[in-house]
């Protein structure tokens, strides 16, 4: 008996091979040329096209596809019909520099400021879980709620028997997950509030292959509205870390803002946007819609911002903050890795003579991501900007002031993914004695930290330098 071999048409295979990789490569060619405005990332999807044969091919079509924004526009119909017009607009009382600001957001979030607002800043987890919880026991009507993270820990059940128990009484509830942050194959915490029957869902999230991109995009919002006519935002998740009483270690340093007033008709329209998205459902009966009295004197503009119509805007208006700034410029954020343009307006605006102050936290939460920031930072050596760096705790806050003037709060950090890949929402507020507040607050961050000198950058041990330097070129997805 002789062996049976078998032999395949290897010629035919690899032409198939070839002509498949020439098309996949031809057709993300075409698709980037027509639809990406950014030149390098452009080039970039080209050259992994043609350079890495198909599997190049294949990560485009998993993460550089922006399918979000068909989504988006397939519900924009029916997410007019659910939109309330906003309360009449008014000109901010402020400084030039200022009113031209106020331009500018108007013309970003295509709403006018709203005046009769009061924001209390809550600057720890304990003081705003006892706030958002207190309003969650005394609602008579609705509860919506959107959380990038939400633990199954001693925070989030708290959380979920509160909303549960509201629903019990009768409350409209309805809660939005992120489907990364909460935890993307298991989220005990979306089980638990399922089970307590409340109407939950996670935003993007799905087990259908070629939908999985989505996981490159989340929902970094965080809202709490009661009664349609009190909210809760800023940059503080649901979890036991934030509490100084529920937390095992020290807890995160952060500050989440309590809002009273009309403007939280823009932070529900928000809320109802991305829920109507996720489920295509429409919250239009009036419990979400109250009318809404004056509360103080703040007057505020809710902006959008995410990988959709709304691509740039949270970006833009901080890089016009700076452009406009004459005497000061202070940012908190917990990552920051701001791209060339933004580098450039904040070297600009201390060319001009304006302070800017930076506070970071000295060890991140994540290490990829200290290692970035220094990686960055030690670029910034001729911008002329004051980094401070906070200890211990881990400060997630998030805050923005300029010229005793104008306030940005809300959930964004200074990098790609907040500015360009997250969908996040702020508030830019113009009122002295809020900014004052929050510049004091500040002003105690950066007497507790210590100023980095970009020369020790320089000085650190080579292995340390490179690993940094490759940390900081995962700067568009980290």
């Amino acid at each position: 008996m002789f062996p049976i071999t078998m032999t395949w048409p290897t010629h035919a295979v690899e032409a198939a091979i070839v002509a498949i990789y020439l098309l996949l490569a031809l057709l993300v060619t075409i698709d980037v040329l027509l639809k990406k405005n950014d030149v390098r990332a452009a080039l970039g999807w080209i050259a992994a096209a043609w350079l890495s044969p198909i599997l190049g091919s294949l990560l485009y079509y998993m993460f550089g596809i922006n399918r979000v924004t068909r989504r988006a526009l397939k519900l924009g119909k029916r997410q007019r019909r659910q939109a309330r017009r906003a309360p009449h607009g008014a000109e901010p009382v402020a400084s030039p520099n200022i009113a031209i600001l106020a331009n500018v957001g108007q013309k970003l979030a295509e709403n006018p400021l709203t005046p009769g607002n009061h924001i209390t800043a809550l600057e720890s987890g304990d003081a705003a879980y006892a706030a958002m919880l207190g309003a969650i026991a005394g609602a008579k009507n609705s509860i919506a709620m959107a959380s990038y993270i939400y633990r199954d820990d001693a925070a989030g059940r708290i959380f979920t028997e509160a909303l549960a128990a509201a629903q019990k009484r009768g409350v409209a509830v309805r809660v939005l997950l992120d489907g990364v942050g909460t935890g993307y194959f298991f989220s005990a915490a979306f089980r638990r509030l399922k089970r307590a029957g409340l109407p939950v869902a996670r935003f993007l999230h799905t087990w259908v292959p070629w939908r999985m991109p989505f996981l490159n995009m989340r929902n970094h919002r965080k809202f709490l509205v009661i009664d349609g006519s009190r909210a809760f935002t800023g940059g503080m998740n649901i979890a036991a870390e934030h509490s100084g009483r529920l937390a095992k270690g020290a807890p995160i340093s952060d500050i989440h803002f309590q809002i009273d007033g009309p403007v939280v008709r823009s932070i529900m329209d928000a809320f109802a946007r991305d829920w109507t998205f996720t489920t295509e459902e429409l919250l239009d009966a009036e419990h979400w819609w109250p009318a809404i009295e004056e509360q103080g004197p703040v007057q505020a503009r809710g902006l959008r911002s995410g990988p959709d119509a709304d691509l740039y805007k949270i970006e833009m208006l901080a890089g016009a903050a700076l452009n406009l700034a004459r005497k000061h410029i202070r940012i908190v954020t917990p990552y920051f890795l701001p791209d060339q343009r933004l580098q450039f307006a904040i070297a600009q605006a201390t060319m001009r003579g304006v302070r800017v102050d930076i506070v970071l936290p000295l060890r991140s939460d994540h290490r990829y991501m200290e290692w970035a920031m220094m990686g960055h930072l030690r670029f910034f050596h001729h911008v002329g900007a004051n980094v401070f760096l906070s200890p211990p705790p881990f400060d997630h806050s998030k805050l923005l002031t300029m010229d005793g003037e104008w306030c940005l709060i809300g959930s964004s950090n200074w990098d790609t993914r907040s500015f360009r890949l997250n969908f996040e929402y702020d508030l830019e507020c113009y009122d002295r004695d809020l900014t004052g507040l929050l510049d004091a607050i500040i002003e105690r961050k950066i007497a507790a930290a210590r100023k980095l000198d970009p020369a020790e950058l320089l000085r650190r041990p080579v292995p340390a330098r490179l690993r940094d330097a490759a940390a900081r070129l995962l700067m568009p997805y980290l």
